[in-house]
């Protein structure tokens, strides 16, 4: 099969498009021959080195083994079973649950053997992958590409709103909202939750997209007052849903009101902080992190893009081979949604 590979942490030339013998499915497993799959920050950090201590990247201590197929966020169809599998299995689409972790499924995000496929297992930058079949859901949506954009961003986005026990109306501070988790949290949190939306972006030109996803005000953080716009326009919020990290933090927690809570799951704006910690305890706010989420919010997930409570957006696709350009373009600023790799 083809496949894309990380073979060391560096640069784009760390990525290498090779061919290669097509996985077995072991016990309990099912081979997929993989139509799409997207691209998250996940890993291009993990090529990068932005995870673990010093050089080491990847959800376990140990680091990443290389070399790696990446990409987590995978749909395609079951063409062959292993051991334990019924063969009436083969024909089936499915989207893939992008982990494996022992406990229960309540806490399986926060497993200290979390493995995650595209980090600790070969992922989606290729033609075909196995996965247990216990962790191969029924896809969402008709088509592969549009099914593809919802298993990692979208865990990560309803399980952070989610945590937020919010009230019908209160208002949302979304930034990085026109990215794939950002997108994703404003649609959760208005269409699904009933709250009030602001979404913060860079780029003005995507308001009426956002709009239409439920956000209630656009603002873009390159306005130097851009937190007093906020504050002017809705007053102090009662949470923040935040993948950026440094760049809006200061701002972000003064926007806070008492009692409030700020959850963060990414840090593309800056990974290092400062902090008064009498903001915190005076204000009574509780700092939030969270990545991923668990089976329970992905089946409650699925089910809002089945009923098209929840709607893919996606920015742009690329074929398989050419996986450095896909991975050049995500990190640019001003895109819409996701990126998706095409096999």
């Amino acid at each position: 099969m083809k496949a894309v590979t990380v073979t060391g942490h560096g640069g784009l030339e760390k990525l290498a498009y090779i061919d290669q013998e097509t996985p077995q499915p072991k016990q309990g497993e099912v081979l997929i021959e993989i139509k799409a799959c997207a691209l998250n920050n996940t890993e291009i950090w993990m090529r990068e080195g932005a995870y673990g201590a010093e050089s080491e990247s990847g959800w376990k201590a140990e680091g990443v083994q290389f070399p790696r197929i990446p990409g987590s966020d995978i749909s395609g169809r079951i063409v062959a079973v292993g051991d334990g599998v019924a063969e009436t299995e083969i024909g089936r689409d499915v989207v893939l649950f992008p982990f494996t972790a022992s406990g229960e499924i309540a806490d399986e995000q926060s497993a200290e053997d979390l493995s995650f496929i595209g980090s600790e297992y070969d992922g989606g930058y290729a033609e075909y992958v196995c996965w247990p079949l216990e962790l191969c859901y029924d896809m969402p949506l008709a088509s592969y590409t549009d099914s593809a954009v919802f298993s990692v961003s979208g865990l990560t986005a309803w399980h952070m709103v989610e945590q937020l026990d919010l009230q019908q109306g209160q208002t949302l501070l979304v930034t990085g909202a026109s990215g794939g988790v950002g997108s994703l949290n404003v649609q959760i949190a208005k269409r699904v939750f009933g709250a009030r939306v602001v979404a913060l972006v860079g780029d003005l030109k995507l308001t009426d997209q956002l709009h239409e996803l439920g956000a209630d005000l656009v603002v873009s953080y390159r306005e130097p007052d851009w937190d007093q716009q906020i504050m002017k326009e809705v007053g102090p919020v009662d949470a923040i849903l935040d993948v950026v990290g440094d760049a809006v933090f200061k701002q972000g927690l003064d926007l806070l009101k008492r009692g409030g809570t700020y959850c963060i799951s990414g840090s593309s704006g800056g990974q290092v902080t400062s902090l008064d910690f009498r903001t915190l305890y005076l204000k009574h706010i509780r700092l939030q992190g969270s990545v991923l989420g668990n089976r329970h919010d992905y089946e409650k997930l699925l089910e809002a893009v089945r009923t098209q409570t929840i709607q893919p957006v996606i920015d742009r696709t690329f074929p398989l081979a050419e996986a450095r350009e896909a991975q050049a373009y995500f990190k640019r600023a001003g895109k819409f949604g996701k990126v998706v790799l095409l096999p």
